[in-house]
């Protein structure tokens, strides 16, 4: 398995295809509430198709460690399964379309990356800064 992911704004998925808003980003300001969507096609081989996968999408630090935002690690998880219309060739891929939106996130100064997993198996990671000055405590 592939995938294809882009870091946005906003994104929806409708019949199979992506929309997409503000993508392509790389930077964020920090400590400011920031709407954050994966845009995500997996490619699924001919043999991965007509079986459950755990799809996890996970925000983490530049140094790898999870990032957890008020007590709560910040992922999305759940499963996917793609089936092949019969007589389909083998070798052929298929495209899954999916779009995960995470709240707004206020992210304090650093690197960070999406991660993309499907079965444990790491398919992308989405590298991206957060810039900008500390949170003043209290306020």
């Amino acid at each position: 398995m592939e995938a294809t992911a882009l870091l946005c704004d906003y994104a929806e998925e409708r019949l199979g295809k992506l929309y997409i808003m503000g993508a392509g980003w790389d930077t964020v300001g920090a400590n400011a509430p920031t709407p954050v969507a994966v845009a995500l096609i997996v490619h699924v081989g001919w043999d991965e198709t007509n079986k459950p996968h755990n799809l996890r999408v996970e925000l983490m630090t530049e140094d790898g460690e999870p990032v957890e935002l008020d007590g709560n690690p910040v992922h999305i998880e759940g499963k996917m399964e793609l089936g092949r219309p019969a007589g389909t060739k083998a070798g052929s891929v298929f495209n899954a379309p999916l779009a995960v939106r995470f709240a707004a996130l206020a992210l304090p100064p650093g690197g960070y990356r999406f991660e993309v997993s499907v079965d444990t198996n790491l398919l992308k990671a989405l590298p991206f800064r957060a810039l900008g000055q500390p949170a003043l405590p209290g306020g």
